[in-house]
């Protein structure tokens, strides 16, 4: 039986929730592979807006498998409020439909106490536009070996150990931006206190995870963020703190690569981004603003507005290259009906020079100028279009337009938030 990851192709936000809801119908396990509760996902289900940051996708349906791997960093207070509020939309979770890694490191208040005061001291034109929700420092620990991981919260001794460990190097750092030093025994009495409402979703997710993919069971792999904000591929260091791209799928839940058969890119119709960074395409005329405003493009999680600008093929290349992708699903396509004309970014101009891909140098992307193609727009509407035969003509032939630019072919086509409102081209779980 086909496995599946699912990545965000651009700079997140393209539609990953809808698309992960639509193929979890049909797969047994959901595994959460990367990030924090930094991300997030919006699922619309008969009319039912879920919103999570978290969770796995896959809590929301009924029979199915939802897994938190060691590659994602967990804050638990954040876990289980929002366990709280899903199971108050109704929906049934226990340690039966939920596992969490046992070597899952943890966001503690630490790490989002830190990330806000770095952020908050950074100079201009350093700022990364962090959440500061302790993602980075989280990321730093587990590399710097001093994580309190889920395992921890079941012996006393060693969490004790671990805390101890991590506030050698927090305590000087704290000093050093003038925050008060850590109370070590009332962060220890705070994951005492939390670990029982943990610990009962503790699993080894690696044999749980090996063992389902024996016995048949189909895994859909969901990443968080998207591909150019990997921290090695995107556009750095305005990026995420882990590698989001599609092979850090099997290296976050334990997993060999053998076991990935297909790899799907969401990819949104136009391109947005949060936060600060570089963006060649962004638009700041009424093009931008359209966009934004059809799309209602603010951050699931921050409510922050999204920079927009136009469709940009050269960098898709670069994410479908990175991670290896097999199709992609083009989401909110029904945003760019009604423009007479529509641009796609097809290379750069750096200083006279025309390159197919965005340079590795910041300096040298600052520079970058798009490169655009004109292609005609369409007044009719494609909202909750379901097959090709819905589509006006020149929609169709911006989707082939984009198919040959990013070499990768379109398998679903999403015209609205709601999951029926797909055309499906390619079913990423055909065996």
């Amino acid at each position: 039986m086909a496995n599946v990851v699912v990545v965000g192709a651009q700079w997140g936000d393209e539609g990953k929730g809808k698309i992960v809801d639509w193929l979890s119908e049909r797969a047994d396990v959901i595994a959460r592979f990367q990030g924090g509760h930094n991300a997030g996902h919006t699922l619309v289900i008969d009319g039912k807006v879920y919103k999570l940051n978290a969770l796995p996708s896959g809590v929301v349906r009924g029979g199915k498998l939802s897994v938190i791997g060691n590659g994602v960093v967990l804050d638990p207070w954040h876990l289980v409020r929002e366990i709280a509020a899903i199971r108050d939309q109704g929906v049934e979770i226990t340690p039966e439909t939920l596992m969490i890694a046992e070597n899952t490191p943890l966001i503690l208040p630490i790490h989002g106490e830190l990330d806000r005061a770095r952020e908050e001291a950074a100079s201009a034109g350093t700022k990364i536009g962090t959440t500061g929700r302790g993602i980075g420092p989280a990321y730093e620990d587990k590399v710097g070996r001093r994580s309190v991981r889920v395992a921890d919260l079941a012996d006393a001794t060693t969490l004790a150990s671990r805390v101890d460990r991590a506030l050698q190097h927090h305590n000087p750092l704290r000093r050093g931006l003038g925050i008060a030093e850590v109370d070590r025994d009332a962060l220890i009495a705070q994951l005492n206190e939390i670990a029982q409402q943990i610990l009962p979703y503790a699993a080894p997710v690696w044999k749980v995870l090996n063992e389902q993919r024996k016995s048949g069971k189909r895994i859909l792999f969901e990443g968080a963020q998207g591909a150019l904000l990997d921290i090695d591929f995107g556009t750095y260091p305005f990026v995420t703190s882990s590698n989001v791209i599609a092979g850090q799928a099997a290296t976050g839940v334990g997993i060999g690569p053998g076991s990935i058969d297909y790899v799907l890119g969401i990819v949104k119709a136009y391109t947005t981004r949060v936060g600060e960074g570089p963006f060649p395409t962004e638009l700041t005329d009424a093009d931008g603003q359209r966009l934004g405003e059809r799309g209602r493009e603010f951050g699931t999680v921050t409510g922050r507005k999204r920079r927009c600008g136009w469709f940009d093929a050269a960098l898709l290349r670069q994410t479908c290259a990175t991670s290896g992708m097999n199709g992609i699903a083009l989401t909110k396509l029904d945003v760019l009906d009604g423009f007479e004309t529509l641009k796609v970014c097809v290379a750069y101009d750096l200083d006279g020079e025309r390159l197919d891909y965005l340079p590795t140098a910041a300096e040298q992307q600052r520079r970058c100028v798009p490169v655009y193609e004109e292609l005609p727009g369409w007044s009719e509407s494609t909202e909750g279009a379901r097959s090709w035969a819905d589509l006006p003509a020149n929609a169709i032939k911006y989707v082939r337009r984009v198919e040959e630019l990013i070499e990768c072919p379109v398998a679903l086509l999403s015209t609205s938030p709601e999951r029926e409102d797909t055309i499906l081209v390619t079913d990423p779980f055909a065996d």
